[in-house]
């Protein structure tokens, strides 16, 4: 049995299908033309714009690429800037470092 998707992806899917929509109909792009861009059938345009959470991400990216917006899904989580990340990741950091028998240590 699938568990319950949590509240907040189910509203970031929804609102992600309604800026599509209305990025298509601001660029006058009728639904049948984008999903002929984006190699898709009609109902999945439509069931992408409603919302439904059961459409695969690629054609999210696919939209975003006919839009001209690919770069946003790209620096989605930008890891040089995963505040998080590079947290913990410093925090291991060792003490010292000491140069092996042999070696100056210099780069």
């Amino acid at each position: 049995m699938e568990s319950p998707l949590p509240l907040p992806v189910e509203r970031a899917i929804q609102k992600l299908g309604a800026d599509i929509s209305l990025a298509r109909r601001r660029r006058h792009i009728s639904q049948a033309s984008l999903a002929e861009r984006m190699g898709a059938s009609l109902s999945t345009v439509r069931r992408m714009e409603k919302g439904d959470v059961r459409v695969p991400v690629h054609f999210h990216a696919r939209a975003l690429h006919v839009f001209g917006e690919i770069r946003a899904l790209e620096n989605l989580l930008d890891t040089a800037r995963d505040d998080i990340g590079l947290t913990l990741m410093d925090e291991r950091l060792p003490q010292r470092v000491r140069s092996k028998a042999g070696s100056s240590g210099a780069l």
